[in-house]
């Protein structure tokens, strides 16, 4: 708590690297949940998400195939999906199957924080980020930070990040993703956040 408040206070100070030190504070995450609302492209998910280390994934979805249940199980490299969450009907797909990438293709391996974080640091090292200031989202003070690639320079199609990093956590509370043309690629919203949650195995093997 206290190294969030000093990230605050010095934000925008030189030598004050707010990625950086949120990227330390995820290194010692073990697991988290958190609910998920994108928007791309006119339509929008609602995702219950899972995440334990050394890479379990579970996503349970609202929208729009509420009840559907997706697991990645990071030993098998396997993903298992229940299209209407019945447990007598389940597919095994690889990861880089199509049916179970997000609509701007994101994989479920690489769909955690930490690949987040892996992405913008690498248009930050191939481009430049600015702190924009303090601003509220969901009702908690977060920071803004925007991240841009030099010149064309793009990770994943994505040439700009816009975050906003949640005071208390450190944790993203927002995600914007724009192109090199300046188009909005995905918006995303963290809600309901729990670092470091008790999640049985059995959460990820139902």
């Amino acid at each position: 708590m206290l190294e969030a408040l000093l990230l605050f206070a010095a934000a925008g100070a030189d030598g004050v690297d707010p990625i950086g030190v949120a990227m330390d504070r995820y290194r010692a995450v073990e697991s988290y949940q958190v609910t998920l609302k994108s928007s791309a492209a006119g339509e929008s998910e609602i995702i219950r998400y899972s995440y334990k280390k050394p890479g379990f994934v579970r996503m349970d979805f609202e929208r729009p195939y509420k009840g559907a249940v997706l697991i990645y199980d990071p030993m098998k490299k396997q993903v298992r999906l229940w299209p209407l969450g019945l447990k007598f009907f389940a597919l095994t797909l690889s990861p880089e199957n199509r049916l179970v990438q997000s609509r701007t293709g994101q994989r479920v391996d690489k769909s955690d924080v930490g690949a987040l974080w892996q992405n913008v640091k690498a248009l930050k090292d191939n481009g430049e980020a600015r702190v924009l200031g303090h601003e509220t989202v969901d009702g908690a003070q977060a920071l803004r930070i925007t991240v841009t690639g030099r010149e064309n320079f793009v990770v994943d199609n994505v040439h700009r990040f816009d975050i906003w990093l949640e005071e208390k956590t450190l944790f993203p509370a927002k995600v914007v993703s724009c192109g090199a043309d300046g188009e909005l690629i995905e918006t995303v919203l963290f809600e309901d956040l729990k670092v470091n949650p008790e999640l049985a195995r059995e959460v990820f093997n139902p």
